[in-house]
């Protein structure tokens, strides 16, 4: 488990992160979710001591030291890989800060290569690769030495929809394994569909933390999609409606004042008859984010 309590940070006079606090646990993913310059990279960098910051992190109740660097991985933001290396000579050496040797490597970067579907040989020179095969690697090195600790800040930026699903099922293994996940992303149906809890930061200070579908719920089931012959002006006139919208997908989706008013609206829209869609739910994570982080 990965512990931060009262986490604080400044540059200068400039108040970055304010008592941070949430755990990330074994086995699961924690999604850290904010707009640009909210504090996450500076969270990531904090727990891997890149930067000094007050508080407490302890990750299985000892403190970030140089021997819990080797059950660490890290994906940065900003890929930093080497273009003059081969991808063999590239991953040695990140892989030998683990305490991995030469030869332990080698067999473990062809399987990853192969479970990654990266195009290219050991030998080939990462300049030579695509930048999608160059993330590619750039995961490998993250993962090879089976961290116990796994951060990923924007792991699916410049994927495409393929081997964003491929990196996704990665992840998932690693979840399986045991590993402590936490990453960052900007895509919440990528944060809904991986993570199992939620941190959100906003101007340096926690404003959401806990079980995603716990989160959503506790914003009320507010929105109701309804597929229906009444017309977008007679939706609108109803009691408790405060807006309607018309969807793509041949449905009206319904924003009303409060979750209880769910059944009175059912009733009336269907008068006791058949209706294809009726589904009151609560907002998405993407509107949640709006409205905690601002559009």
């Amino acid at each position: 488990m990965l512990k931060i309590a009262q986490l604080k940070k400044s540059f200068g006079n400039k108040l970055v992160l304010e008592d941070i606090s949430f755990s990330a646990d074994s086995g699961e993913i924690t999604g850290l979710i904010g707009k640009n310059g909210a504090g996450k990279t500076t969270i990531f960098h904090s727990i891997l001591n890149f930067v000094k910051s007050d508080g407490s992190i302890l990750f299985g109740d000892k403190r970030i030291s140089e021997q819990t660097y080797k059950s660490i991985g890290y994906l940065p933001e900003e890929r930093s890989l080497m273009p003059k290396l081969t991808v063999f000579q590239q991953v040695r050496f990140l892989a030998s800060l683990k305490g991995m040797s030469a030869k332990t490597t080698r067999i473990e970067l062809l399987k990853w290569m192969e479970k990654l579907e990266v195009k290219g040989k050991i030998d080939d020179k990462i300049k030579s690769l695509s930048k999608g095969n160059q993330q590619k690697i750039q995961l490998i090195c993250t993962l090879i030495h089976q961290p116990m600790l796994i951060i990923l800040d924007e792991p699916f930026s410049g994927l495409d929809p393929v081997n964003t699903d491929l990196l996704k099922e990665v992840i998932l293994a690693e979840k399986k394994r045991g590993a402590t996940i936490i990453f960052s992303d900007h895509d919440m149906t990528n944060v809904e569909e991986l993570c199992d809890k939620l941190v959100m930061i906003s101007d340096g200070q926690v404003v959401l933390n806990g079980e995603i579908q716990a989160l959503r719920l506790s914003f009320g089931s507010t929105r109701i999609f309804v597929q229906t012959e009444m017309t977008q002006e007679e939706l609108q006139s109803l009691a408790h409606v405060t807006a309607v919208e018309k969807t793509k997908y041949g449905t009206y989706r319904l924003d009303i004042e409060e979750e209880k008013y769910g059944k009175e609206i059912f009733d009336e829209v269907t008068g006791g008859h058949y209706v294809k869609t009726f589904d009151q739910q609560p907002p998405t994570l993407n509107e949640i984010f709006k409205m905690k982080a601002g559009k």
